[in-house]
């Protein structure tokens, strides 16, 4: 039986993609010189990371000048609204209140959490009833 990873990118994909919007547009020695700040990591990892994420549809890849330049093909706020999906139907049953049942119930959220969750519920709710 194939294993499936819960989601579609890894732990340096993911990385390495938060390196590439925090800079809008880098070849792979910008990424790697950003991730040895706090990381020892392979110049051909990183590399090949990047050349992943572009066959994924993550990255775009300008290739046209003399060094392969990366910005992002997806936004950030899409990307994590597609993992946060991709994990709310494979754990969760396709049930956000599972979700948020189990973030609440863990020792995850702190006070400051729950104060801007119950916020924004607050005001999507009343958003919800002037749109009705």
């Amino acid at each position: 039986m194939k294993r499936r990873s819960l989601s579609q990118l890894g732990e340096t994909e993911m990385e390495v993609l938060h390196q590439v919007w925090a800079m809008g547009e880098a070849s792979v020695a910008d990424v790697h010189d950003r991730m040895l700040d706090y990381r020892s990591v392979a110049y051909t990892t990183v590399m090949t990371v990047m050349k992943k994420l572009a066959q994924k549809g993550f990255l775009n890849c300008d290739t046209t000048r003399s060094r392969y330049l990366y910005t992002p093909a997806r936004a950030p706020a899409q990307v994590r609204q597609e993992l946060v999906q991709d994990l709310l139907d494979k754990v969760f049953h396709g049930s956000a209140a599972a979700l948020v049942q189990t973030l609440v119930r863990g020792d995850s959220l702190t006070v400051e959490d729950t104060a801007v969750i119950r916020k924004m519920l607050t005001r999507m709710a009343a958003e919800e009833e002037k749109d009705a």
